[in-house]
C-alpha cells in the first residue's frame, strides 16, 4: 500500500470559487477525489496538502519522502519558488507538474516555470482533468 502525495500551492484551496473562467468550477475536494478514484486500483491512497506559504510547502515535501510520487501544482510559486524547487530536487521519487489553465496563453511573466526541469513531467491546460492524468503517469512510472 502506497501513498500518493498530492501537493497544491497558494490559492489553490479555494478553487470552484477562484476565477472559473481560468480555473474551472472542480474544487479541491473533487481533485483530491477523481485523484484517489485513479489510483485507488494499486492500493494506493492520497496525502493531500494544499498551503499559502512557501515554507509550509517544503515542510510537507520533506516530512513525505515515504511517498510513492507527487503531483504538484505549485501555483505562482512555478515562477519564483526557488525553496520549494530545493526540496523538490531532494524529493526521491518522480513527480509531475500541474497547472489547471495553459499558461502559455497566458501573461508573459507565467511562462517559465523554475520547477518544471525537475519534474518527470508537466501537464497544463486541461483544467482538473489534469490531475487524473498526472495520476495515470505516475502509475506508469512507479514500478
Amino acid at each position: 500500500m502506497g501513498e500518493l502525495l498530492l501537493v497544491n500551492g497558494p490559492n489553490l484551496g479555494i478553487l470552484g470559487r477562484r476565477e472559473v473562467s481560468v480555473y474551472g468550477t472542480d474544487t479541491l475536494a473533487d481533485v483530491e477525489k477523481a485523484v484517489g478514484e485513479e489510483v485507488a486500483g494499486r492500493g494506493w491512497s492520497v496525502r493531500s496538502v494544499q498551503r499559502n506559504g512557501e515554507g509550509q510547502l517544503v515542510d510537507e515535501i520533506e516530512a513525505s519522502y515515504d511517498t510513492v510520487g507527487a503531483i504538484v501544482n505549485p501555483g505562482a510559486l512555478m515562477m519564483a519558488g526557488w525553496s520549494l524547487r530545493d526540496a523538490l530536487a531532494n524529493y526521491p521519487r518522480p513527480w509531475i507538474e500541474v497547472h489547471l489553465s495553459n499558461v502559455w496563453a497566458r501573461e508573459s511573466f507565467r511562462h517559465e516555470s523554475v520547477l518544471a526541469p525537475l519534474a518527470s513531467g508537466l501537464i497544463a491546460g486541461l483544467g482538473a482533468r489534469g490531475y487524473r492524468l498526472a495520476a495515470r503517469a505516475l502509475l506508469d512510472l512507479v514500478d
